[in-house]
């Protein structure tokens, strides 16, 4: 061995706890540090929740060359994406969970780096159409796109999915980079910045986009799926380690696995849950996690979310923020299949498909079986159930019925007319006429498409009344 490569060695051992001048027998502890963000809704299953339910401990192995190792996980929470590459590369951490535009970064950087590279393992959850990262305005203001931002000071996490998704918006716009003023802000001075009115907008990613119009004073005017750019997080992993210690990371993509099975097992359990560990309103992680939810979960490393990646590597080279990268090479799905493979599972099949699990069952107030989830809607009833129905003329009329009834809700979804996004019903512009309701999320499209036909755009109030029972 090599210098050099002996230094490396060492290293990688001292930073992972492991005491390098004893015998053998007295290597005793590993420590593990895993890089998350707990209130990024969008890693909830490859952090939170696998940490809360200790799921990695269940996989971890204990024979042969661990027979006499102690894995020590060393957990660390994050609001965004750069101080994970951080301590990945101070050798503090050996997984990081972030999102599209900062693992790219993650991968350039390391790609110099002479004692490790990093390595794309895994996907936490993406939209394939681009949704998740948006920007919202306080909602008291006049401001309704994106173009209305013009000259306006509109604060996003630098370095974040969010940053790149402004970044790509002002490029597919031939806008220059001055069109507003930017500056940097964490997502809980953002927040508080926007409700006090100190900045004119506010752009982050998951859950902060729908987190603060659920809370009452922000409203969307631009969501990430206007990029028409997939977004997405996941999980990436020091070569060094990965190559040392092959069965750690197999333990994880196991834990990993089964987080994503306890979500979809139990939709409303698993939103309560990662509410409480998180403190983000459980109908904001149900709008994500939830089923039609704007994420889907699911953590194969699929050809859009690659081609996504490559194009994020463009939108920053015009930018000067990094030079050549090659994304292909940085892409190791070969322990996810081997993860995959232990349980039975297809990787191919599923690497191929997009589809989410989805709103069903039979819709109680309309009486009839829901036939088009994306058409559909759901209402979480205070302390009760999550319950489905066929449509939004149907959601809404049972939002009426409910509440005659005496009964008060929490929350309604529906879903975007044009875009299938999962919406909350009281923040959806409504196009109404000839016994029709449709839901937009955006205010522009709303009145596009009432221009066509010949109908009204109401807010959530009006078409509440307006809605029938069976539409």
């Amino acid at each position: 061995m090599s210098r050099r490569s002996t230094a490396s060695a060492l290293a990688l051992l001292a930073a992972a706890g492991i005491a390098t001048g004893a015998p053998a027998h007295a290597e005793t502890v590993l420590n593990v540090g895993i890089g998350t963000q707990d209130t990024t809704t969008n890693t909830a299953t490859v952090g939170v929740v696998v940490r809360q339910l200790k799921l990695i401990e269940k996989h971890l192995p204990k024979t042969g060359k661990y027979a006499d190792v102690k894995i020590r996980l060393d957990w660390q929470n994050f609001t965004s994406g750069p101080p994970v590459t951080n301590g990945m590369m101070a050798g503090k951490l050996q997984f990081g969970a972030m999102g599209d535009y900062p693992l790219v970064v993650n991968g350039y950087t390391f790609q110099n780096n002479p004692e490790s590279r990093s390595q794309l393992i895994a996907v936490a959850a993406y939209n394939i159409h681009g949704s998740g990262n948006g920007i919202v305005v306080n909602k008291e203001t006049d401001a309704f796109s994106f173009d209305d931002l013009k000259g306006k000071v509109v604060s996003v996490p630098f370095g974040s999915a969010a940053h790149g998704m402004v970044l790509k918006a002002l490029q597919d716009k031939g806008y220059p980079q001055s069109f507003f003023r930017l500056v940097n802000q964490s997502p809980e001075v953002g927040s508080t910045n926007l409700q006090e009115k100190k900045i004119d907008a506010h752009a982050d990613f998951v859950p902060f986009a729908e987190l603060l119009p659920f809370r009452g004073f922000a409203r969307k005017v631009f969501d990430g799926v206007e990029t028409n750019l997939p977004t997405w997080h996941g999980v990436v992993v020091r070569t060094d380690f990965a190559e040392k210690y092959p069965e750690i990371v197999d333990a994880y993509l196991q834990a990993i696995l089964d987080a994503q099975a306890w979500v979809k097992a139990d939709p409303k359990r698993a939103a309560e849950q990662i509410a409480a560990w998180t403190g983000t309103d459980k109908e904001v992680v149900y709008i994500f996690l939830g089923p039609g939810g704007i994420m889907t979960i699911d953590p194969t490393l699929k050809a859009p979310l690659i081609d996504a990646a490559k194009e994020d590597v463009k939108v920053l080279q015009k930018l000067d923020r990094v030079k050549e990268f090659d994304v292909a090479s940085w892409v190791d799905d070969a322990p996810l299949r081997k993860a995959f493979a232990a349980r039975g599972l297809d990787y191919d099949v599923q690497r191929t498909s997009t589809t989410n699990y989805e709103v069903s069952g039979e819709d109680g107030f309309c009486k009839r079986p829901i036939t088009d989830p994306r058409k559909a809607g759901e209402i979480w009833v205070k302390d009760g159930d999550i319950l489905p129905y066929a449509s939004a003329v149907c959601t809404l009329g049972a939002v009426n019925d409910i509440k005659a009834k005496g009964r008060e809700i929490n929350v309604a979804y529906v879903f975007d007319t044009s875009r299938g996004i999962k919406l909350f019903a009281r923040e959806a512009f409504y196009v109404v006429g000839g016994g029709e309701i449709a839901p937009y999320l955006l205010k522009r499209d709303a009145e596009a498409a009432a221009a066509k036909s010949g109908a009204k755009v109401l807010p959530y109030d009006e078409a509440a009344k307006a809605a029938v029972a069976g539409g």
